[in-house]
């Protein structure tokens, strides 16, 4: 395994309680859209063993063309030691990541694309968007539907609608009305749908889309094969 260490280069306030942390791109390190990393604070491996609590899995809400890698998290006033040990971190610290591996790319089938995320889950999707606006090949449409009770939304000069990219993006601020809609692009019966989001969230879409009639490989987890029984039927996750 090899781990990359690299410094902060920049902190960008996205919202009152989400940042994101960019990072200068080590030489020989390569990731795609829809990638996540471990990303590990300094001291993660001083021991004999890892320190987990200074190990973090994290989506990597850039693009390579923008140079650096980003890292976008929410830290709240009351947080763990982890974020804590984040938070007062400035430019020219420095962090690792390693392990890193993309379960979510822009699938190129011919369909529309649902994005469906909770709060800062939308940071995996960045990418995707990005993505898509510089190559459509392939893809129909995207729709973006996140839901943030905080209300302060991540990215809204990437997640607005553009009727001339083929591309939507919809806020809304509680479960009831976000499964609401979920319900409404479920008619789509052939499109990719992409989940993000806590585990709890994954399964309550999942349910959903599938009393809908979308067939469980139209489902697309930010999971690692081995995890995606959990979510969907071993035998339909082929």
């Amino acid at each position: 395994m090899q781990i990359y260490w690299t410094k902060i280069n920049q902190i960008i306030q996205e919202t009152p309680e989400v940042r994101t942390y960019l990072l200068d791109c080590p030489e020989g390190f390569t990731w795609e859209e829809g990638a996540h990393t471990h990303f590990a604070l300094e001291g993660f491996n001083a021991g004999e063993k890892p320190n987990r609590g200074l190990i973090r899995h994290m989506s990597i809400s850039t693009l390579p063309n923008e140079t650096s890698i980003g890292i976008t998290t929410r830290i709240k006033e009351q947080c763990s030691e982890f974020k804590a040990i984040l938070r007062d971190l400035t430019i020219g610290d420095q962090v690792a990541i390693f392990k890193t591996h993309s379960n979510v790319p822009l699938k190129r089938e011919g369909k529309n694309v649902y994005l469906l995320s909770s709060g800062v889950g939308l940071a995996t999707f960045r990418p995707l968007v990005l993505e898509y606006f510089e190559n459509n090949e392939q893809v129909n449409q995207i729709h973006s539907l996140n839901v943030d009770s905080s209300k302060d939304f991540l990215f809204p000069t990437i997640f607005e609608t553009a009727a001339d990219k083929k591309f939507s993006a919809q806020f809304v601020e509680n479960r009831e009305a976000y499964y609401s809609e979920v319900k409404k692009l479920a008619e789509d019966q052939e499109g990719l749908f992409y989940i993000v989001g806590s585990d709890e969230f994954l399964l309550q879409n999942i349910d959903l889309l599938r009393q809908e009639g979308i067939p469980a490989e139209q489902i697309i987890l930010d999971k690692h094969a081995r995890q995606l029984p959990e979510f969907l039927p071993t035998e339909l996750t082929i």
